[in-house]
C-alpha cells in the first residue's frame, strides 16, 4: 500500500472514530432501550425483552411520574415472561403494576387483585422476600381505606418480625412506616412518632428517598396532632423537597393539603391561601390529567382486548367447524336423515356463535360504562371535596379576618386599612367564585333548575350577551348524578356559545313530561361551529367530549344543528327513567 494511502487511513481512523463515539454517546436513553427492545425480540430473546422493558418503564417513571407510558411497559414486561415460561418474573411484574396502581385510589380494586395473585405463588414456592414485598403492598392499600382492619396492626408486627428473621431492611423500613400510619389512622400520635423514628433511622442508612419523604410527611402530622404547628411545617417542607424531586403527585397533593392548614392555625392566611392553590393543581395534574385517565382505563381496556381476542378465537373456531360441515355434507348427500341431522348440528353451532357474540359485545359496553362512571364519580368527588375545603377552611379563616379587620378600622391608617379591605374582598370573592364552580351551592341546595336560574343571572352580570331560561312541565326530583351531569352539561354548552358564537341572544328551554326531558340550548350567533347535519356529532375538543360522554352515561341523545345564518342549536333527549329516583318513578 502507497505511503500517502496510508497517511489518508490513518487520518480517517483518527476524526471519523470519535465522531462516531460521540454520536452514540448521545442517543437519549430511552431510544437506546427501545432499539435493544426491537434487537432482541428480532432474535426472539424473550427474557432479555423482559428485562429492557423493565428499564424502560424505569427511565418513563424518571421523565414523567406517574404516566400510562410506564404502565405499557410493565404489560409489555408481563407479556415476554409470558411467552419465556419464566413464572417468577411473570410474578415480579405483577408486584410492579399492585404497587404502581396503589398510587391511584381508583385503581385500588386491581392493585390488590394482581398483589393477591403474586402473594399466592410466591407463599406456594416459599420465596418469602417476596412474600413480605406481596404483603406490604396489600397493607398499604388497606390503610388507604376508609375504615381500615382491625388486625391491621398486628399484620403489620407480624411482616416487621419476617423482614428481621429474613434480613430485609429496605421491607422493614417500609413496615415500620406503615405501622406509622396505622397509629395515625387509629389517633395516637405517640406509637406513631415511635415508629417514625426507627423507620427514618432505617430508611436514612439506606438511602431510600421516597420513603425519607413519608417519614417526614407523617411526622408533620404528628406535630399537627400535638398543635406543634411550626414544626409541622419543617418537616412538611423537607418532604416537599423530596417528594418534588421524585415527581410525587399523590404525596406532594397531601403534603399541600396539611401544610395549609398549619398555616392557617398559624394565622400565616396568605401562605394558607397559596399553598391551597396548590393543593387544587396537584390535584387537577393527578386526576384529570390525560396521563392518569389514560392508566385508569388501560385496565379495562386491557380486558376488553382479551374479550374481543377470545371473540375471534370463537370465530375462527366456527369457521373451522363450517369447513367440517361442509365436507360432512358432501360425505351424507345420498342419506336424507344424515342432511337433515348436520343442517340441525349448524344451527345449533350458528345459534351458539351468535350468543357468544352478544355476549362478548354486553360485556365490552359493561366495562366501558363502569369506565364512564369511575371517571365521572372520580371528578365530581374530588371537586365536592375540595369546595367542602375551601368554603369551611380557607373561607372561613378569610370572613373572621375581615370581621376582624372592620371591627379595629379606627386603629388603622387610612393608607393600610383601605388596600386591606379590598385585597380581603377579592379573596373571600375568589374563593366563593372557585367554590361555587366546584360545586354548586344551588344545585345542592335547591336543585336542577334553581341552580340554572342562578347561573343565568350570574352570567347576564358579566356578559352583554341576553341569556334566557324556559321551562315546561313539572320537574320531579332528579338523582343527585344526574342533576349534575346535567348542570355540567348545560354549563359547558353556555360557556362554548359566549365563547365562540358572538351571539346576541342565548335561550335554554327545558321540557319535562313523563317520559322524557328534553333540552335544547339556542344562539342567533354566527354559527358554523358544528356540522350542517343534525345527525352528526363533532369529535374535537374535551368540552365536546364531555358533553357527548355524560349524556351517554345517562342513555340520552345529544344532536347539533349550525348554520351560518340561524345560529347554532343543540338538543338533548333523556328517558326520565334514568333520571328520576326509583321510589318517586315507583309511585
Amino acid at each position: 500500500m502507497p505511503l500517502t494511502a496510508k497517511i489518508v487511513r490513518l487520518l480517517l481512523l483518527f476524526w471519523v472514530c470519535p465522531l462516531v463515539a460521540v454520536v452514540a454517546a448521545e442517543v437519549p436513553p430511552i431510544e437506546k432501550v427501545k432499539r435493544e427492545i426491537k434487537q432482541w425480540q428480532t432474535d426472539k430473546k424473550y427474557v432479555e425483552t423482559a428485562k429492557a422493558y423493565e428499564r424502560l418503564s424505569e427511565l418513563y417513571h424518571q421523565q414523567y411520574g406517574y404516566n400510562k407510558y410506564t404502565m405499557e411497559a410493565y404489560f409489555n414486561e408481563l407479556k415476554n415472561y409470558s411467552m419465556a415460561g419464566d413464572s417468577l418474573g411473570y410474578y415480579n411484574v405483577h408486584i410492579l403494576i399492585g404497587n404502581y396502581y396503589n398510587q391511584d385510589y381508583f385503581m385500588h380494586t386491581y392493585a390488590e387483585k394482581y398483589l393477591k395473585q403474586a402473594l399466592t405463588y410466591f407463599m406456594r414456592v416459599r420465596n418469602y422476600p417476596k412474600v413480605i414485598e406481596c404483603r406490604l403492598g396489600i397493607a398499604s392499600i388497606q390503610e388507604k381505606k376508609e375504615t381500615i382492619s382491625k388486625t391491621l396492626i398486628t399484620e403489620l408486627r407480624t411482616t416487621e418480625n419476617m423482614c428481621i428473621r429474613y434480613k430485609q431492611p429496605n421491607f422493614q423500613a417500609y413496615a415500620l412506616n406503615l405501622l406509622a400510619d396505622a397509629y395515625l389512622r387509629s389517633k395516637n400520635p405517640d406509637s406513631a412518632q415511635y415508629f417514625i423514628d426507627h423507620s427514618l433511622v432505617l430508611s436514612k442508612q439506606l438511602n431510600v428517598k421516597w420513603l425519607i419523604a413519608l417519614n417526614y410527611f407523617f411526622a408533620g402530622i404528628v406535630n399537627q396532632f400535638n398543635n406543634q404547628h411550626k414544626s409541622a411545617i419543617a418537616n412538611y417542607r423537607k418532604s416537599y423537597s423530596l417528594a418534588e424531586a421524585e415527581k410525587n403527585l399523590s404525596t406532594l397533593r397531601e403534603l399541600s393539603r396539611h401544610m395549609a392548614n398549619s398555616y392557617a392555625y398559624l394565622n400565616e392566611y396568605e401562605n394558607a391561601y397559596r399553598t391551597s392553590l396548590k393543593t387544587l393543581a396537584f390535584t387537577n395534574q393527578f386526576y384529570y390529567s390525560q396521563q392518569t385517565k389514560s392508566i385508569r382505563l388501560q385496565e379495562l381496556d386491557s380486558q376488553i382486548k382479551t374479550l374481543a381476542v377470545e371473540k375471534q378465537l370463537a370465530e375462527e373456531q366456527s369457521s373451522h367447524q363450517r369447513i367440517i360441515n361442509t365436507v360432512l355434507i358432501g360425505i351424507l348427500f345420498i342419506s336424507a336423515l344424515g342432511v337433515l341431522a348436520l343442517f340441525f348440528l349448524r344451527r345449533q353451532q350458528k345459534l351458539i356463535a351468535h350468543q357468544q357474540a352478544v355476549i362478548a359485545q354486553q360485556q365490552i359496553r359493561q366495562l366501558e360504562l363502569k369506565s364512564l362512571q369511575a371517571m365521572i364519580e372520580g371528578q365530581e368527588g374530588e371537586r365536592s371535596r375540595i369546595a367542602r375545603d375551601l368554603h369551611d377552611g380557607l373561607g372561613i379563616q378569610l370572613s373572621r379576618i375581615k370581621l376582624f379587620v372592620e371591627a379595629h378600622q379606627e386603629q388603622l391608617p387610612l393608607s393600610v386599612k383601605d388596600p386591606l379591605n379590598q385585597f380581603l374582598d377579592e379573596a373571600c370573592t375568589e374563593t366563593r367564585l372557585i367554590s361555587n364552580n366546584l360545586r354548586p351551592y344551588a344545585l345542592t341546595t335547591f336543585g336542577l333548575l334553581p341552580a340554572l336560574e342562578d347561573l343565568i343571572q350570574k352570567l347576564n352580570l358579566v356578559n352583554e350577551t341576553n341569556l334566557v331560561l324556559e321551562h315546561y312541565g313539572h320537574m320531579p326530583e332528579l338523582l343527585d348524578e344526574a342533576s349534575v351531569m346535567l348542570y355540567r352539561v348545560v354549563q359547558e354548552l353556555l360557556n362554548n356559545a359566549l365563547k365562540h358564537a358572538q351571539a346576541r341572544t342565548i335561550s335554554v328551554q327545558i321540557v319535562v313530561n313523563d317520559e322524557a326531558l328534553l333540552v335544547s340550548v339556542d344562539d342567533d350567533g354566527r354559527g358554523g361551529i358544528f356540522p350542517d347535519d343534525p345527525t352528526t356529532e363533532p369529535s374535537r375538543g374535551n368540552g365536546i367530549n364531555n358533553i357527548r360522554s355524560r349524556i351517554t352515561y345517562l342513555g340520552g341523545q345529544v344532536m347539533w344543528q349550525s348554520t351560518g345564518e340561524t345560529g347554532t342549536s343543540v338538543m338533548i333527549s333523556l328517558p326520565m327513567q334514568k333520571l328520576v329516583k326509583q321510589n318517586l318513578a315507583l309511585a
